[in-house]
């Protein structure tokens, strides 16, 4: 038999060396519980039989629900090995969210986390006609519940066992027909312009883009990592399953987002993939920790973390890093960026990787300074996730890296990015006019991203095609580079930056609230939340502050100089996926923010210092709200309120 598809390989990681070797580690109740490669392997065998005792053919769709939790691995690879496809949901979906994809996906059977993601399927029930069975894995508030929809995990595995003994073959005569042309999962797209779409995705495409990061990258067997990002992000599909699977790494996943700190000094993490909200929250602590920290330590880390900003600069140009200042760098090494590393738990940390959309130069930089060797990734849903990698000695803030060998990459006439390769998606699911905007006769996928690739052959992506433009005296407007500078502030969580076809730029921002909690305590000033302290005069001078900061930055580069930001407010509600503001993956839904905020962006253009406006909420159960705002409008060039009350005096 070909190990020509992922539940084969698992198989065959059972019966070889790897077999007692850690596979999968959980924590539960404090203590880490571990599953070899064996167990993993009869874990996801006892399971498939159980699924085909209740009705599961080759074609069906199973879908998971919940944080990362191994038996929602073990489901995802189990309904593969019958020739099913596996697709995951996100975990913070709300009900209706949920109802769109497992309804498009044709699902006939879930697999949920827990009381709160089945409490959300009873809710849209009526939608799931095609489902026939709700799969549960944690039995608390559910034990009494006595509906022939919900199933536990352990019961099924049972009927498995039973089925087992009466077909002793049936499972293998299943996992030897599948083939590594057929669709292994669905990983429907983050839909920053409408509704998801599920990109179909083989054992194949999947099979060689891990295969391929072998070529680029240095995997190691037993390598440990922590499984914290969304189960439906294709990153986590591809690296907790795919890439676990066949470079034998050992998944840890966690028991609460609380303990993840905590989880990574314990672990040891080797390899670390994150998106841009990560690291950014990741300089965020730091900065935040710094601030509460006494003058000495405080001063240490300004000096040597400014020399090693500036010596990681140096080596990203190519410039020779002088002898005294490299010494700086070493002292700089053990008395600050070795203990910091200590204390966010990352001192075993070999790789580090971000992806899944641009991460500020800024923050880029400084992550990389504190001693972490952090690379950028280039891929997408469509690409089985990476296809593009920063090679080591080569990471650049201002590059995403080198194609994979068997990736080839070409920019058309109007500048977009355009990809083609063994990895590609083949389509999406019943939407064939997406396909055919998406793919073209020659296999060439469109990206949507506008970029070129430099003179040392790596590939440099300016924003998404559409998303740039100019203002109207022709000055570039490139929106995500001006909000990574933004969120590079530790008191700015996020930001939208607005000039197309306008006079100037002008910014919507929300603040950190972790950040401007601890800042508020230490100055004194006194609020009631969130809404109340965005408002506060004190800490619109503090935005101020870093707005003028950066247009100091712009107005030293003749090219981005009319791109200043001229005026911004603080919006009084964090831009939240509920609301349909930004995606699961904390993308920018644009179009809805000029729909939902048309009042505060002509406001912005129309020279006055208020704006009232009546703004919609949506709670965790789906209801809605609506939160009445007097929202200020700033000049950024203009005089702060300290200004105005220190001439007042």
């Amino acid at each position: 038999m070909t190990d020509d598809t992922l539940a084969k390989i698992l198989q065959a990681n059972a019966r070889g060396p790897l077999a007692g070797r850690d596979a999968m580690r959980e924590k539960e109740y404090g203590i880490w519980q571990t599953v070899t490669w064996a167990e993993y392997a009869d874990e996801v065998r006892r399971f498939a039989l159980g699924l085909a005792k209740i009705g599961f053919r080759r074609g069906d769709k199973l879908a998971v629900i919940g944080d990362n939790r191994r038996r929602l691995y073990f489901a995802q690879i189990a309904a593969q090995s019958l020739g099913g496809i596996s697709l995951a949901v996100y975990q913070d979906s709300i009900a209706q969210e949920l109802g769109y994809v497992l309804e498009h996906a044709e699902t006939r059977f879930i697999v949920a986390e827990n009381e709160e993601q089945v409490d959300k399927l009873f809710e849209i029930r009526e939608r799931l006609g095609n489902v026939e069975k709700v799969i549960y894995d944690d039995p608390r508030g559910l034990e009494l519940v006595d509906d022939p929809w919900l199933a536990c995990f352990p019961d099924v595995q049972a009927m498995g066992d039973e089925l087992g003994r009466e077909d002793p073959e049936y499972f293998e005569r299943e996992l030897a027909a599948g083939k590594g042309a057929d669709t292994a999962m669905f990983c429907y797209t983050s839909g920053t312009t409408g509704a998801p779409k599920g990109a179909m995705l083989t054992n194949d495409n999947l099979l060689s883009s891990v295969e391929e990061s072998r070529i680029a990258e240095d995997w190691r067997t037993g390598d440990e990592l922590i499984a914290y990002l969304p189960m439906a992000w294709v990153g986590d599909s591809w690296l907790s399953v795919a890439a676990a699977i066949c470079f034998g790494l050992t998944i840890n996943c966690p028991e609460d987002r609380e303990t993840m700190r905590r989880d990574f000094r314990e672990i040891g993490v080797n390899v670390m993939v994150a998106p841009p909200a990560y690291w950014e929250g990741m300089l965020t602590r730091v900065q935040v920790l710094m601030d509460e920290a006494d003058w000495l330590k405080r001063g240490l880390f300004r000096t040597f973390m400014n020399i090693a900003v500036r010596v990681e600069r140096m080596r990203q140009s190519g410039a020779a890093v002088p002898s005294g200042l490299a010494a700086l760098n070493t002292m700089g090494e053990w008395l600050v960026r070795r203990p910091l590393r200590d204390l966010l738990g990352m001192t075993r940390v070999r790789r580090a990787y971000t992806g899944g959309a641009p991460l500020g130069p800024d923050t880029f930089d400084f992550i990389r300074a504190m001693g972490l060797n952090l690379k950028q990734l280039y891929g997408m849903t469509e690409t089985s996730s990476a296809c593009v990698y920063q090679p080591d000695g080569e990471a650049s803030s201002e590059t995403v890296g080198r194609p994979l060998p068997s990736t080839e990459i070409r920019i058309s006439d109007s500048g977009e990015i355009q990809l083609r390769g063994p990895q590609m998606f083949h389509a999406y699911f019943k939407n064939e006019q997406a396909t055919a905007d998406t793919i073209d006769d020659e296999g060439w996928l469109a990206t949507g991203d506008a970029g070129f690739v430099d003179d040392r052959g790596h590939l440099r992506v300016i924003d998404r095609a559409k998303d740039v433009s100019h203002l109207n005296d022709g000055t570039m407007f490139a929106p995500q580079f001006l909000e990574n500078k933004l969120k590079f502030s530790p008191y700015i969580k996020e930001a939208v930056t607005l000039g197309k076809d306008r006079d100037y730029v002008t910014a919507i921002v929300n603040i950190d609230l972790e950040a401007m909690e601890n800042w508020a305590e230490r100055r004194g000033v006194a609020y009631t939340g969130y809404q109340d302290l965005s408002q506060r005069d004190e800490v619109y001078d503090l935005i101020h502050g870093e707005v003028d900061r950066i247009n100091r930055e712009l107005a030293v580069d003749s090219t981005l100089a009319g791109a200043r930001i001229r005026r911004f407010l603080i919006l009084n509600k964090e831009l939240d996926a509920d609301d349909g503001e930004i995606t699961r993956t904390r993308k920018i839904r644009r179009g809805v923010i000029a729909e939902r905020y048309g009042t505060l962006i002509e406001a912005l253009y129309g020279g006055g210092d208020r704006v009232e406006t009546d703004i919609t909420v949506t709670y965790e159960d789906g209801s809605t709200g609506s939160i009445h705002a007097d929202l200020r409008v700033m000049d950024a060039d203009g005089a702060t309120q300290a200004d105005l009350r220190a001439a007042a005096d």
